[in-house]
């Protein structure tokens, strides 16, 4: 069942998602079964605008250590989202 508040986890603020958001690129952790496909018809629904591209970038885990003890930090599922002219998502505006 789709549900876009189940695809989109939560945004991404950053210094490079920040020089982004001048070219009306936004970035997103999403779920990590979601495709580009959901990704745009979830932001579309979200946020009321139109959605031109939807790039998607797996991060996988680091190693870490703490002392004798190796861990690994979470993978998770990134999407740039360009909107198309004239849109923004407000919910940045104030950041």
């Amino acid at each position: 069942m789709f549900d876009p508040r189940n695809i989109i986890i939560r945004p991404i603020i950053s210094e490079k998602a920040t020089d982004l958001r001048t070219l009306g690129k936004y970035e997103f952790v999403v779920a990590s079964y979601a495709n580009k496909i959901e990704v745009k018809k979830a932001i579309e629904e979200i946020f009321g605008v139109k959605v031109e591209k939807v790039s998607i970038i797996n991060r996988k885990g680091k190693e870490k250590r703490m002392g004798m003890f190796v861990g690994k930090t979470s993978a998770y599922k990134r999407a740039i989202v360009t909107l198309a002219e004239g849109n923004s998502i407000s919910f940045f505006e104030g950041l």
